[in-house]
């Protein structure tokens, strides 16, 4: 069977789904996008995902081609129409198609894309292994907390911690602090068993899977701190891990060649992430 997308008010096999070359997500990276994982055929942490997309939009002053209640129903129908029971959804929305010019065109429609894909997030052997990271510096503009489809320095570090056998790069500041992973939030447990990210600005995205790890660890009275960290504290750290849509918590095993911990996924990043798997379920939509 065909992947069915979305594109434009239509539903169309995903070989066949279309947008302008003038479309300025193409030309401009002009647009902003979310991505909301599948878990028993159900939406996990919507609500939150949505809320940063409007979030998004308003920071570029773009506005959305359909209400927020439109496009949970365009994101049921993809689950359902490519028979996604694990997986993904990404929503992505432009400017929209225009002569190629820098300002603002005017009297254009945004463009709306949305597809589906299905993805092993529940038995993921990262999640038993734990992952290895790299360090890389942050190469990205000042705004990151908008979720724009501008992902070039993104692109880069996730390749570079590709070729050196990691999944994933924590993106580093000029002042020697970690940012945040190329594609997660990264967090850190100190050998006091305090639990620490960086806290939420335009350095960073605000993640939704961080949001509610923090809840959720707040709820069971364990100790957080909302600063930066430096790569050398990370690698004395008890242990790390990160969390992300498609990823929920991956326990992190290894910086840069330097075991964490002891080198195997911790027993609190395991606990967080059967946590956040309860959560989510019992919240899905």
């Amino acid at each position: 069977m065909s992947s069915i997308a979305y594109v434009n008010g239509a539903y169309t096999p995903l070989e066949d789904a279309r947008v302008s070359i003038l479309d300025r997500g193409f030309l401009f990276a002009d647009g902003v996008y979310e991505v909301a994982a599948v878990i028993d055929g159900r939406l996990i942490d919507n609500e939150a995902h949505l809320a940063r997309l409007e979030r998004s939009l308003a920071e570029l002053r773009l506005e959305s081609p359909v209400t927020m209640a439109e496009m949970v129903e365009i994101e049921r129908a993809l689950v359902t129409r490519n028979g996604i029971t694990e997986g993904l959804v990404y929503l992505q929305v432009t400017r929209g198609a225009a002569d190629r010019d820098f300002s603002f065109p005017r009297g254009v429609r945004p463009t709306l894309v949305a597809f589906a894909q299905k993805k092993n997030i529940l038995a993921s052997p990262a999640a038993q292994t734990g992952v290895k990271v790299i360090t890389v510096p942050d190469l990205r503009w000042s705004r990151r907390d908008i979720k724009s489809v501008a992902l070039l320095a993104q692109v880069l570090a996730k390749q570079a911690a590709t070729e050196a056998g990691c999944q994933e790069a924590w993106m580093v500041d000029a002042d020697g602090f970690v940012t945040e992973g190329s594609s997660s939030t990264a967090f850190i447990i100190t050998r006091a068993g305090v639990i620490v990210t960086r806290p939420n600005s335009s350095a960073i995205l605000p993640g939704c899977t961080r949001r509610a790890v923090m809840a959720l660890a707040a709820e069971q009275r364990l100790s957080v701190e909302e600063r930066a960290f430096s790569v050398d504290e990370a690698k004395a750290a008890a242990e790390a891990f990160l969390t992300s849509a498609s990823n929920l918590v991956l326990p992190v095993v290894e910086i840069d060649g330097i075991p964490i911990g002891a080198g195997v996924p911790g027993d609190s990043a395991k606990r967080l992430r059967a946590l956040y798997l309860d959560l989510a379920r019992a919240t899905a939509v």
